[in-house]
């Protein structure tokens, strides 16, 4: 979402005219209305507003509906955003507090975008070293969330390709992990209705366990 100095950014002017501008409420719109120089800001208060629930206190029911009405940003993009920043506060609080003391330009920082791809290939667990050269294209040389994405997408089918037993393995969890949700479904139902003599349920019932085992 691109907020230019347009209709939308007088919008949120007049809003913070009316309000106190030593306040929360008035601080996260300043953000908001700053969001194009830096979508840190914005997150972090948005993170604050989400988790003490501040939007309740403004007369909004639930935090989707305060940020389309109040901040004028999609579901979308403020999920996005929280992701974005709490990965940052939890992965990598160095950067948080160099951002902070140097007061980088908006050229300076990665976007939102990018950070969640950065979250997205931390999530996947991939090799150290390839996150770390994805670290550096995000951080250091400000590379394209589209073309960080397609580089973590590179390196998991890559991956693949190297590893074939790991693939294996992940197939062999999945499917085994869906026989057994099959069988206690058709157990539970066979045993409600007595459609099997007790015995062959107490092997049924051992088979499962023996399938869990695997997993």
């Amino acid at each position: 979402m691109n907020i230019a100095r347009s209709k939308s950014i007088e919008v949120l002017e007049e809003k913070m005219q009316a309000m106190d501008d030593n306040s929360v409420r008035y601080h996260v719109l300043e953000a908001a209305k700053n969001f194009k120089s830096s979508w840190i800001d914005l997150g972090r208060a948005l993170y604050s507003v989400l988790k003490d629930k501040l939007y309740k206190d403004w007369g909004y029911s639930s935090f989707d509906i305060y940020t389309a009405k109040e901040i004028g940003i999609r579901k979308q993009t403020a999920m996005k955003l929280l992701r974005s920043y709490y990965f940052l506060e939890k992965e990598e609080p160095v950067y948080l507090k160099q951002e902070a003391s140097e007061a980088q330009t908006a050229s300076a920082v990665p976007s939102f975008e990018s950070i969640d791809v950065l979250r997205m290939a931390k999530a996947k667990k991939i090799d150290e070293d390839d996150y770390q050269a994805l670290k550096q294209q995000v951080f250091e040389k400000g590379r394209d969330a589209r073309d960080v994405k397609k580089d973590l997408t590179a390196l998991i089918r890559q991956r693949a390709e190297v590893d074939p037993e790991e693939a294996r393995e992940k197939r062999k969890v999945s499917t085994v992990r869906r026989f057994v949700g099959t069988l206690k479904a058709l157990k539970q139902e066979l045993q409600i209705n007595k459609l099997l003599p007790a015995p062959l349920l107490r092997e049924t019932e051992e088979l499962i366990k023996k399938l869990e085992a695997q997993l």
